[in-house]
């Protein structure tokens, strides 16, 4: 059986809640709903005003692109910044592929949770009089890794 490698989770980076100095620029996301006919992908979003956009693609990649392309050309620039979802038309294929972001989402916060328990433990025994070896070991970390963290600014 092969072991996990606890370090690794700290070679991510941690998540940052947005500062008062960060640039906020308004989107506005525009929805398509693309469908599968032979070899070719079919991309359609409504837009404002009653228009509506149509984009082709080989692939799903393609299809993305080209409505995105379309939706921008079609506002001619107004608003500044514009977000593009396609999803699948197929109710189950939306569905799986929400899954997906779904879980994807929950194991960022999950690895970011670890990472903040092993930095509060680590700091909270060598406290306590543990060398960074026995803290490493009950956590299945380096020494090398534990004395990283003890570096580390505390947040």
């Amino acid at each position: 059986m092969e072991l996990i490698n606890h370090d690794l989770i700290f070679d991510q980076p941690d998540l940052t809640p947005p500062s008062g100095d960060d640039i906020v620029v308004e989107a506005v996301t525009y929805f398509a709903t693309a469908t599968r006919t032979g070899k070719q992908w079919t991309a359609t979003s409504e837009l404002p005003g009653g228009r509506t956009v149509q984009a082709q693609g080989a692939s799903w990649a393609d299809v993305k692109s080209n409505v995105a392309q379309l939706i921008f050309d079609a506002l001619q620039d107004e608003p500044e910044a514009i977000g593009v979802h396609v999803s699948p038309a197929d109710p189950e294929a939306k569905a799986a592929l929400a899954a997906v972001v779904e879980a994807r989402n929950a194991r960022v916060l999950a690895e970011q949770a670890e990472r903040d328990v092993v930095r509060h433990a680590a700091r909270l025994l060598t406290v306590q009089g543990w060398t960074t070896r026995d803290v490493g070991s009950a956590m299945r970390l380096s020494h090398q890794r534990i004395s990283q963290i003890l570096n580390e600014p505390s947040v």
